[in-house]
C-alpha cells in the first residue's frame, strides 16, 4: 500500500486502469510535519536527479522499518498511538464495530503529527457483511455472496462508490478489500476463514464482481486490497486460529488464482498475502515464503504495487514458533512491503518497539538486505503517491 520514469506516480496509475473513464485516482493527503522528540529529521532533496528510492539511501534503518509497519487502534480510541506514528509509521489499522462520529477529525489531527508529512495509510475491513467496521458512517454493504448472487457488476460498483465516498469523508485512505477467494462455505468462522466473504465459488463470477468492488473503493478515493493470494477459499483451517493449508497449487493455479491474475492485469494497486501454506508452491505461509511473494506474485505474474501481509499475530504463524517480529522480518525478506499484526491496546507501544528493533537488527547483522528494506519503502511511499523530491 515512487514516481515512474515519466514522472507519474505508479500507484495512480495502476488504480486509473480499475476505474472506468473519467474516474479519478486515489491521492491521500500528506499534511505538514510537526517536529517530534522521536523522529529523525527528513533529509532535503537533492535537485535534477532526485528520486525516491535515491532519497531513501539516506533514511536510517530506523525510519525505513517504520514505514512498513501498520498500527492496529480501535476506531474510538485513535489518539492513543499518536508515540507511533509520529515516529513514522506507515499505516494504522481500526478496529471496531462502530466508528464515532468525529472519526475523519481526529485522523487528520493524528496524521498531523507525522513526521516529514508523510501521512500513514489509514486502512479498515469494510468487505460488507459480517465484515464491517464502520456501518454506521458509511452504510451497510451486503456481504460479497449476496453481492454475488443478486447484483451486477453495475451494481456492486455503484453501492461500493458510494460508501467509499462516505469512507474517505471519514478520513479512511484503504480499504482491505475485496475477498477474491472461491469459496462456498458456512463461515466466516473458526474453521472457515471466507465463508459469506466470497463472492462466488465461481471464478468468473468472483472476478467480475471483485473487480466491480475495487473499481467503486477508487472511483470514492479509496485504495482497495486485494486478498489473501494466492487464494484461501477452501483452506483447511481459519489461519487466525490455527495453521493451515490451501488447495494443492496445481489446483489453484486453474481456479482460485485467476481472480487474482485477472485483477493485477487489471491494475491492483495493492494485494494482501494468506497466511495458509500451499502445497506445491510453499512449505512456509504464504505471507513469509519468497516463492510465493517474490517468485510468483512479483516475478511469473509481474505485480508491481503494494505487498501487504496478513495480521502475523495470526495463529497460524504464532503455532509454528513465530514471534510478531521474528515474523515480520521473514515477511520482509520474502518481498513483503508493509506488514499487519493485532495486540492488546496496552501491548501495541512495546510490541511496535520490539518490531522495528528486530529489522533494524536483522540489517545489522547482514540477514535482511537493506536494500529490500529500501524497496519496501519504496512501494509504501507509491501507494501514498509521495514524492521525497517535491520539497
Amino acid at each position: 500500500m515512487p514516481s515512474n520514469a515519466a514522472g507519474a506516480p505508479a500507484v495512480v496509475v495502476m488504480l486509473a486502469l480499475l476505474v472506468a473513464c473519467g474516474t479519478p485516482s486515489v491521492t491521500p493527503t500528506t499534511v505538514p510535519a510537526s517536529p517530534t522528540a522521536s523522529a529523525s529529521p527528513m533529509p532535503t532533496p537533492t535537485p535534477d536527479t532526485c528520486s525516491n528510492a535515491g532519497m531513501l539511501a539516506t533514511w536510517s534503518p530506523t525510519q525505513l522499518a517504520e514505514q512498513t509497519l501498520v498500527i492496529p487502534v480501535s476506531e474510538t480510541d485513535v489518539t492513543s498511538i499518536t508515540p507511533e506514528v509520529e515516529a513514522g509509521a506507515g499505516g494504522i489499522i481500526l478496529f471496531g464495530s462502530t466508528a464515532p462520529a468525529n472519526l475523519g477529525e481526529v485522523l487528520r489531527t493524528l496524521a498531523a503529527t507525522a513526521p516529514g508529512g508523510i501521512a500513514p495509510l489509514v486502512m479498515t475491513d469494510e468487505e460488507g457483511g459480517a465484515v464491517q467496521r464502520m456501518a454506521n458512517l458509511v452504510g451497510s454493504i451486503p456481504s460479497a455472496r449476496s453481492m454475488g448472487a443478486t447484483m451486477t457488476p453495475a451494481q456492486i460498483q455503484s453501492l461500493v462508490t458510494s460508501s467509499a465516498k462516505k469512507m474517505r469523508a471519514a478520513g479512511i485512505t484503504m480499504d482491505l478489500a475485496p475477498v477474491l477467494d472461491l469459496d462456498n462455505g458456512n463461515g466466516p468462522n473458526n474453521l472457515d476463514p471466507d465463508g459469506t466473504r466470497s463472492f462466488s465459488l465461481n471464478a468468473n463470477t468472483t472476478t467480475a464482481d471483485a473487480q466491480a468492488f475495487a473499481a467503486g473503493l477508487a472511483a470514492g478515493g479509496i485504495i482497495p486490497v486485494i486478498k489473501h493470494f494466492p487464494g484461501l477459499g477452501q483452506a483447511s483451517a481459519n489461519t487466525d486460529v490455527k495453521p493451515a493449508t490451501t488447495l494443492p497449487w496445481t489446483t489453484l493455479e486453474g481456479a482460485g488464482l485467476l481472480p487474482f491474475k485477472s485483477a493485477i492485469s487489471a491494475g491492483a494497486p495493492a494485494v494482501m498475502i494468506a497466511n495458509a501454506v500451499v502445497p506445491g508452491l510453499t512449505t512456509l505461509p504464504a505471507s513469509i515464503s519468497p516463492n510465493a511473494i517474490t517468485g510468483e506474485l512479483r516475478d511469473q505474474l509481474g505485480f508491481q504495487g503494494l505487498v501487504m501481509t496478513d495480521s502475523l499475530s495470526a495463529g497460524a504463524l504464532v503455532d509454528i514458533g513465530y514471534t510478531v517480529p521474528k515474523a515480520v522480518v521473514a515477511a520482509i525478506a520474502a518481498g513483503a512491503d508493509m506488514v499487519l499484526y493485532t495486540a492488546a491496546a496496552a501491548s501495541v507501544a512495546s510490541l511496535t518497539t520490539s518490531t522495528v528493533a528486530a529489522l533494524v537488527a536483522a540489517v545489522g547483522a547482514g540477514t535482511l538486505d537493506r536494500s529490500r528494506l529500501e524497496s519496501a519503502v519504496v512501494h509504501v511511499l507509491a501507494a501514498k503517491d509521495v514524492d521525497l523530491c517535491a520539497g
